[in-house]
């Protein structure tokens, strides 16, 4: 005999089948609650989606630590050379919709939940080392260009490119997303950055800072625009089906995590701000040094309550991690962790999937959903401190102090910042001639019905960054024109 179907209540259905009415022509009665119950949840199902990163993809792996960086902290995931994490990853779009097409150009998010010994590390980055901007408080604005206009509700060109154009700190990574590297071909074929700068500290109490890398050793693999249309045109589910039917067919996917690694000094003498986020380390000054590997073995047994429901935020971090002067990380602390709050419930950390691994004691009582009591360690302690037995701070992992320096203040919109040199090595050094060519036509679509003052606006800070990427962007333009008047 299969397992008896109850109600949410436990009570035994009898009849999954028919209503319950008052005849065989009806009305349905209100008795029957089990009707009443199927309907209430059903109008229910569904919560709240991010407001960003809301199309996601994610699977359960583990992270083993390969190389020893004791030296530089004394997070317990890095202890020993062949320990073993688990953690839990979701890969992203920023811009669309929960049912938006998995391919499409845009950042992709690369969130990691460890579930360490001395509490959750959560990772939250993307699949690029830099970001659109460098200050908190232009991100929502930020983030409105993005999303659907309030009168067509339709995504705007013109929208995105006025912001860009009156914010050049975007433009590096504007390169990056309109590059090879903004259409990756799955989740598997990307790398991911913490992006942000964090600080590493040791037992010894040294300060470092620190930027992550996961390298992909599947090798990085992108598709161009006309390959993504036909990719689209056959299923809007690629990642998903790319990342899920691999992992079920045993095929793990495996990332390296390096570090950069940087003295506490150092910071004080770089030619550009270590804690801007549209900067990168030059590899040069500080090379990677190899930390681990990540592989991603084991699905969701089920996707809403284990990928959907996974709360990742920065707020997250353990002894030995620590954060950095970085403006937007120091938002993103308070951002991700109060939209968790919203969108899932006050003990949303509670849900079985954002619960830590080791022990939990703290003084939260009561609100919404809290299915577990106090958790103090005592039941008369429900304040601290107490004389009651509950449980106390722990001395022997205060952080070291963060030096910081200067006056609390509003600073200008802008500063004597050189936003231009970064995405010129980019242009000129990095990318083949093959590579740009693909970055001007796909500027240049991107560009389709964007009035011809902010174009010129944008095409004057290209022209900064580099006169053969403004000329090759005009071309470009050019080109495009011909083909639509063609058309025409």
């Amino acid at each position: 005999m299969t397992q008896r179907l109850t109600t949410t209540a436990g009570a035994p259905v009898a009849n999954n089948q028919n209503s319950e009415t008052a005849g065989p022509r009806g009305p349905v009665l209100m008795q029957d609650y089990h009707l009443m119950e199927k309907l209430a949840h059903q109008n229910r199902e569904r919560i709240p989606e991010r407001v960003v990163h809301a199309k996601g993809w994610g699977a359960f792996g583990t992270f083993t630590v390969t190389h020893d960086i004791t030296r530089f902290t004394r997070a317990a995931i890095f202890g020993a050379v062949g320990k073993q994490t688990d953690m839990l990853a979701r890969f992203s779009t920023v811009a669309g919709e929960a049912g938006a097409a998995d391919h499409e150009r845009d950042v992709r998010g690369f969130a990691l939940k460890f579930y360490t010994e001395e509490g959750n590390w959560d990772l939250v980055g993307n699949n690029t080392p830099v970001f659109f901007i460098r200050d908190p408080l232009k991100f929502p604005d930020f983030i409105h260009t993005q999303k659907r206009h309030p009168r067509s509700n339709l995504r705007s060109n013109t929208a995105a490119w006025d912001f860009w154009s009156l914010v050049p700190e975007s433009l590096h990574q504007v390169s990056i997303l309109m590059s090879d590297r903004g259409l990756p071909i799955s989740p598997m074929h990307m790398n991911g950055y913490g992006s942000h700068t964090y600080s590493f500290w040791n037992r010894d109490g040294e300060r470092f800072w620190v930027k992550f890398h996961f390298k992909t050793q599947q090798g990085v693999k992108t598709v161009t625009n006309d390959e993504a249309a036909t990719i689209v045109g056959q299923t809007r589910e690629g990642y998903q089906e790319a990342l899920f039917g691999g992992i079920e067919a045993g095929n793990f996917p495996r990332w390296t995590l390096f570090v950069q690694v940087m003295p506490e000094a150092d910071a004080d003498s770089t030619p550009y701000d270590p804690f801007d986020l549209t900067k990168v380390w030059p590899h040069s000054d500080y090379p990677l040094i190899e930390v681990g590997v990540m592989e991603l073995n084991r699905n969701a047994d089920n996707y809403f309550t284990q990928i959907e429901q996974a709360a990742f935020s920065p707020s997250n971090k353990v002894p030995g991690i620590g954060y950095s002067p970085d403006k937007m990380l120091q938002a993103r602390v308070f951002s991700y962790a109060d939209a968790h709050r919203y969108r899932l419930g006050t003990h949303y950390e509670a849900l079985p999937v954002n619960q830590p691994k080791c022990p939990v004691h703290h003084y939260h009582a009561a609100g919404n959903m809290n299915f577990i009591g106090l958790r103090s360690g005592a039941g008369d302690a429900y304040y601290e401190p107490n004389s009651m037995g509950g449980v106390g701070e722990d001395p022997t992992v205060a952080e070291p102090p963060l030096a910081l320096s200067g006056m609390a203040a509003r600073q200008p919109h802008q500063q004597q910042i050189d936003d231009y040199t970064q995405p010129r090595a980019l242009h000129d050094e990095v990318l083949s001639e093959a590579e740009r060519g693909r970055l001007y036509g796909n500027i240049a679509a991107s560009m389709d019905g964007v009035p011809a003052g902010i174009i010129d606006r944008a095409l004057m800070h290209f022209e900064r960054i580099s006169p053969a990427y403004a000329a090759g962007i005009r071309a470009a333009l050019l080109a495009r024109s011909g083909l639509v008047a063609a058309a025409e």
